[in-house]
């Protein structure tokens, strides 16, 4: 029975057969007395009764060593008991090297940080299943928010093979509580298949119902658990009335805790009213395949679809639905842009963590060799290997338990600092510090250092005992160049060389970037988003006018406007174009942006010829043209060979003529990469068309007062529109910034993590020359003896650790090559093998090198052999 051997297992040696003779023979008696079950009962009831005074004993007995003479003649017992005796003198030796402990302690602690940190930040992100059930059925379709209202309405009859499929789109909204400032909320508006096709119910109340989408159906919502608990957690909520953009709107229902669509961010999701006319590309679809279908072989489905859409309506050639129809898995529709990011960040930590564990474990091998003569000695007193290696194990453990505690810590700072410095945008708020950030930097500590005791376990089990011992006595140096130690410098210099190499590439890349000129000038640009409530167009108008009227008005504002889209926010927001005569080829729709006067101004955007909006435009309702400044790129493509300069635009677009009156230069419209693209410019007071989400534009006198005219701002607006929300309050130069993309946070975060590299690195080479110094020392003193000089005596061993250097650096930029490959979505301008890269990182690395093997050279070559010589005499 499992409980007689857990109980043997536990008695000292000299009295087990007794004690488990009475346990058995009392067993079988109950067995035939009262049964198996109440005999089993018993046995149980005797183990818990026993087990803490054995615990206690076991660990009395390890921790003080001593053991009665009765059990001294019968020795065993327990393995633990000797365990705890190996940590007990684990202990002893590292409080008498404090020094050694320390630095390995931090070292270890460090790469056990960095881990566990960006762990915290993947697992969510990659790892955790989505919020839904069988999240693998769910899909994304191609043409992300670009899908038309026609088509979603022509397409619900047709999606054959899905269980379902639902529209969606962005739709912030703000809200209205008594007495309470107007608030901002991320919301999407959708249809009604939305959680169904989610699979999740809500907490409270229902999801939307069928036709709650039609024309004329009652205006409802759907608050996420976070929303819910910020108004009051009130469960009487629903059926309540919530005013969001103005507008009263019907609780219908509370999402569950953790839920999330699209993003963590979303707090309120409202039905939307489909319009079976509409041409606006908006929407996304997401979907879930059928039972029995695989969403890796939906192509038959998904051919129905484009056939039928081919059939049904015309697209021209840029927007063509039928063309790269693809079905996306969900998560990776949704999380996917942030996996470069993550995972290189992930791999520089991984690299992080071998060049601790490689250091301490070379401070451990320098440990073992000093240690050598006393290891022979023991052994001789008859300690086998076994025993010498669990000494080992147990003060690799030991350091591993301390370094994963200070590793939390380190993992705290790192995983906040990762939050924030990770391109994770909405979802920034996904990942959280909780327990398992503890239990991963405990087993990572660990797991590195039984790694870490590896090396020296397997240099002792190789070694010859009694050939060191005897060395030892003679004053000889027998393993004189580490070959072990060599190669984890080697290891460490080619991993140091990836991480350099990479932070390289990307540094080459973002510079790249930076280069490109977006067409605006984004010093001393102030941006704020808001969000108005429903109104209608007029009134609404005069609110936003009020704004830019009161903010121009402040001290130290030179330019202030609005605009319904900024530049470097991505494409859309395009609409249809006439012109006649225009050459073959054209595109039949161009970008469109509605601002206020002082927009161009404000955004520093160059006029190449004609005139910007002055005021002198007429925008009365008898004038049946609107007068609109269009970029280069447009004047190049539709008017090569004429002056655009009061060319007429056919009435396609707006329902009505439009008369160029300028010609500006061209804007990064969509993003910082994008080639050029026409574009046209409407003045905001002519054109009526004032969305509820606006920006506003604030250039300051001073670029420098930038930043702290944004609180200003934010007062401004709140006192002249108070039911306005300010969605975000942030400068141009940071839409910029978020422009460049990942590729510039994984940059700061790869040259941080690279200095980190180089700092070890210079450690382990300095750690390893010191050694070898230490291990030749006889060696050098009797060639100086006889005649070598100390200048040779310093080139040999920087020679020795240049060599090394060398030889990890070509393993490095082998890899790095590899390593450019898996960069290849966050680099631009330069390649994988970009030599200037590569050139820069050996360099570095060369100098850290011959700088740390200077060090114990000098010190080699300094040496005194006559003091060296009597002290090994």
């Amino acid at each position: 029975m499992f409980g007689i051997r857990l109980i043997e297992s536990l008695i000292p040696p000299a009295e087990r057969d007794e004690v488990v003779a009475d346990l058995e023979h009392e067993y079988r008696e109950r067995v035939m007395r009262s049964g198996r079950i109440a005999a089993g009962r018993w046995m149980w009831l005797q183990v818990a009764r026993s087990l803490p005074a054995l615990l206690k004993r076991m660990w009395w007995r390890g921790r003080t060593g001593f053991d009665s003479p009765v059990n001294a003649m019968n020795p065993g017992g327990p393995s633990m008991e000797r365990w705890i005796v190996e940590l007990r003198y684990a202990l002893r030796r590292l409080r008498t090297r404090p020094t050694y402990t320390i630095l390995a302690v931090l070292t270890l602690a460090l790469g056990v940080g960095g881990m566990a940190a960006i762990a915290g930040i993947v697992r969510p992100l990659v790892v955790n299943p989505l919020p839904y059930p069988r999240d693998n059925e769910l899909v994304a379709f191609w043409a992300h928010f670009s899908w038309e209202g026609r088509e979603v309405a022509a397409l619900r009859p047709v999606w054959s093979g899905f269980a379902g499929v639902a529209a969606y789109r962005s739709n912030d909204v703000t809200i209205e509580v008594d007495k309470a400032p107007t608030r901002f909320a991320p919301g999407f508006a959708t249809t009604t298949e939305i959680f169904d096709v989610l699979g999740v119910k809500p907490r409270l109340g229902r999801g939307f119902a069928a036709g709650e989408d039609a024309q004329g159906a009652e205006r409802v919502a759907v608050l996420s658990d976070g929303l819910w608990r910020e108004l009051g957690g009130d469960p009487s909520i629903v059926g309540k009335q919530l005013r969001l953009n103005g507008v009263p709107r019907t609780v219908i229902g509370v999402m569950p805790p953790g839920f999330w669509f699209p993003d963590p961010s979303v707090r309120v999701w409202v039905n939307d009213v489909i319009n079976p006319t509409a041409r606006s590309g908006v929407y996304s679809l997401v979907g879930r395949v059928a039972k029995g279908q695989d969403a890796a072989h939906m192509q038959p489905a998904i051919d129905r679809v484009t056939k039928f859409l081919g059939s049904q309506f015309t697209y021209p050639p840029e927007w063509d639905r039928t063309k790269d129809a693809v079905l996306t898995p969900l998560r990776e529709s949704l999380v996917g842009g942030m996996r470069p990011a993550l995972f290189a960040t992930l791999a520089a930590m991984a690299v992080i963590m071998l060049i601790a564990c490689a250091n301490v474990a070379a401070l451990m091998l320098g440990q073992v060799e000093s240690r050598s003569a006393e290891l022979a000695l023991r052994s001789a007193l008859g300690a086998d290997r076994g025993r010498i290696t669990a000494q080992l194990v147990s003060e690799s453990l030991v350091l591993g338990l301390v370094a994963g505690l200070v590793g939390t810590l380190f993992a705290i700072a790192g995983f906040n600092f990762l939050r924030g410095a990770l391109p994770l945008g909405a979802w920034s708020a996904s990942p959280s510090l909780n327990w398992t950030l503890f239990a991963a930097a405990m087993f990572v500590a660990l797991l590195a250092s039984i790694g870490v005791a590896m090396l020296p376990a397997y240099s002792v089990w190789r070694s010859d005992l009694r050939t060191q011992l005897s060395g030892a006595r003679t004053g000889g140096r027998l393993n004189r160049r580490g070959g072990l130690q060599v190669i984890m410098v080697v290891g460490e210099v080619a991993a140091a060389v990836l991480l350099a190499c990479g932070a390289g590439l990307l540094m080459r890349s973002v510079s790249k970037l930076y280069a490109i000129n977006p067409g605006i000038d984004v010093r001393g640009v102030s941006v704020v988003s808001v969000v108005a409530p429903a109104m209608r167009g007029p009134e609404r108008f005069n609110v936003f006018q009020n704004i830019v009227r009161e903010l121009s008005a402040l001290p130290g504002v030179k330019a202030a406007a609005i605009a319904q889209k900024l530049p470097l926010t991505g494409g859309g927001n395009s609409t249809s174009i006439g012109v006649p005569g225009a050459p073959p080829g054209a595109p039949s729709s161009t970008f469109f942006r509605v601002a206020t006067r002082d927009y161009f101004t404000a955004m520093g955007i160059p006029l190449r010829s004609g005139r910007v909006f002055d005021g002198s435009e007429r925008t009365d309702s008898a004038y049946a043209m609107l007068d609109v400044v269009v970029n280069e790129a447009l004047a190049k493509t539709y008017y090569p060979n004429a002056n655009p300069i009061g060319q007429l635009i056919g009435p396609q677009g707006w329902g009505v003529p439009e008369r160029i009156i300028g010609v500006v230069g061209n804007v990064a419209e969509g993003g910082l990469t994008d080639p050029p693209k026409p574009a046209r410019y409407y003045l905001a007071d002519q054109l009526g068309y004032v969305p509820g989400g606006q920006t506003l534009v604030v250039k300051t006198a001073r670029a420098e007062d930038v930043v702290a005219m944004l609180p200003e701002l934010r007062r401004t607006i709140t006192k002249v529109a108070p039911n306005v929300a300010v969605q975000e309050a942030t400068t141009m130069q940071r839409m910029l910034d978020r422009a460049v993309g990942p590729a510039r946070d994984v940059r700061s975060l790869l040259e941080m993590l690279t200095g980190l590299a180089l700092f070890l690195g210079a450690i382990g080479i300095y750690g390893v020359i010191a050694q070898f110094v230490a291990r030749r020392s006889v060696d050098w003193s009797i060639r100086v003896a006889l005649g070598l000089s100390p200048a040779r005596v310093v080139r040999l061993v920087v020679g020795h650790g240049v060599w090394m250097v060398a030889l990890g650096i070509v393993i490095g930029v082998a890899g790095s090559v590899v390593l450019g490959r898996f960069l290849s979505s966050l680099l631009f301008g330069v390649t994988s093998a970009d030599p200037v890269a590569i050139i820069g990182a050996s360099v570095t690395l060369l100098s850290i090198g011959v700088v740390a093997a200077l060090i114990p050279a000098v010190r080699a070559g300094r040496t005194d052999p006559a003091l060296v010589l009597r002290k090994e005499g």
